[in-house]
């Protein structure tokens, strides 16, 4: 997101509910859904074949949507179709008290679904149904189409464990990564736990010493890709990007490419099929940062070239059914938005949202995007904002 990087977008609402709140006006939050970690398919993060890359056109322009929250954050959104959508996030009820909540979009309008369990600080969501919802964030949450159900993490010898991304496969499994810590962020090591329809399990990983993962996605049950981070073991070396990989029995580290003069780290991953996979995230020499994306064809992951924006650090990729790839993010209050420009071989900048960008997502069978956040203007006032395709 010096030598270790803050790079994880939803680390901020960890210690205290007041405390969260500040550290994400700094930092920003967002999943793909699926973020993520934005997925390709954002209701499971997992693959679907799109068509190829299409290139550049001047996008259009972002629409702010009323929501029923006057002030908090709206942390996380994925969809199923145009008129079903789920949004998760905080109504500050007051100086020192925030709930949980969720956000349903019917097509027309938005409106508060739910309240979450206390103390469940969604920061992720995968939706596989409407009566199928999880949301991760310093604990785990279950919707079953009328209520949540929080289940405890499994524990893990490094310590607390906080997940950041999360997603499901067609064998019903659910994923979550992020990283296992004991007294402070810089003792996190990298951790995966996988939901077996009773309980959440550790999985074992290869030992790469200090990091973490910020984001998931699935081709399938046995082809699963997890980013991150490695943090930079001393002053002389440089943070790298971090991909792992699951096979169905193992999980093991694939060398990410990318500058080894630079800090590299990477923030979501979507995959559009088994052999066309892109991740993204950030490079940073001294205080400047720019976008980094890196993408994977099958046979090796390569370096894409990015546009050298300001602040330009990449907290989510998808694509959309027509194939426009897509990829949101920015520091604090200034957004960036890139595509993918498959004639020139490049992503170029485009319009971005005009929010502090937490996630975004993209909707199945639609050309249309959503990003959710807060406004960057005013007082933590939650916006949730479209583009039509």
């Amino acid at each position: 997101m010096p030598s270790r990087i803050s790079l994880s977008p939803r680390r901020s609402v960890r210690l205290s509910l007041l405390a969260a709140l500040a550290t994400t006006l700094v930092t920003g939050s967002l999943v793909l859904a699926g973020q993520n970690g934005g997925p390709s398919t954002p209701t499971t993060n997992t693959a679907a074949t799109a068509p190829a890359p299409a290139t550049s056109r001047h996008a259009g322009q972002w629409q702010a949507t009323p929501v029923p929250v006057e002030k908090g954050d709206l942390t996380a959104v994925a969809a199923l179709s145009d008129t079903q959508a789920w949004a998760v996030g905080y109504r500050l009820n007051s100086a020192t008290s925030l709930k949980a909540i969720a956000l349903r979009w019917d097509g027309k309008t938005w409106t508060q679904e739910s309240t979450l369990p206390d103390n469940s600080f969604p920061q992720a969501l995968a939706v596989r149904s409407a009566g199928d919802i999880w949301t991760v964030g310093s604990a785990s949450a279950h919707w079953d189409g009328t209520k949540w159900t929080a289940y405890q993490l499994d524990n893990d010898p490094a310590g607390h464990v906080v997940p950041d991304a999360v997603t499901t496969t067609s064998d019903g499994k659910a994923w979550t990564v992020g990283r296992a810590m004991g007294r402070s962020v810089k003792d996190g090591v990298p951790a995966v736990q996988s939901w077996d329809g009773k309980a959440w399990h550790r999985q074992a990983l290869p030992d790469v010493g200090k990091g973490e993962l910020s984001g998931i996605t699935a081709v399938a049950p046995n082809d699963i890709w997890a980013v991150g981070a490695a943090y930079a073991p001393d002053e002389n070396t440089k943070q790298s990007a971090l991909l792992l990989h699951f096979d169905g029995k193992n999980w093991r580290r694939i060398t990410a490419p990318g500058p080894r003069t630079t800090h590299n780290w990477l923030g979501a991953v979507t995959a559009l099929s088994a052999n066309d996979i892109w991740a993204v995230g950030g490079s940073t020499t001294g205080s400047t940062e720019r976008p980094f994306a890196v993408h994977w064809n099958g046979n090796t992951w390569t370096t894409a070239t990015t546009p050298d924006v300001a602040d330009g650090r990449l907290r989510a990729v998808g694509t959309t059914a027509t194939g426009e790839l897509w990829a949101l993010g920015g520091k604090g209050a200034a957004p960036v938005a890139l595509r993918w420009n498959g004639q020139r071989n490049q992503w170029e900048e485009t319009t971005a949202p005009d929010l502090v960008v937490r996630s975004f997502t993209t909707i199945p069978h639609s050309a249309d995007l959503w990003a959710t956040g807060i406004a960057r203007n005013g007082d933590l006032v939650p916006t949730i904002t479209r583009l039509k395709g």
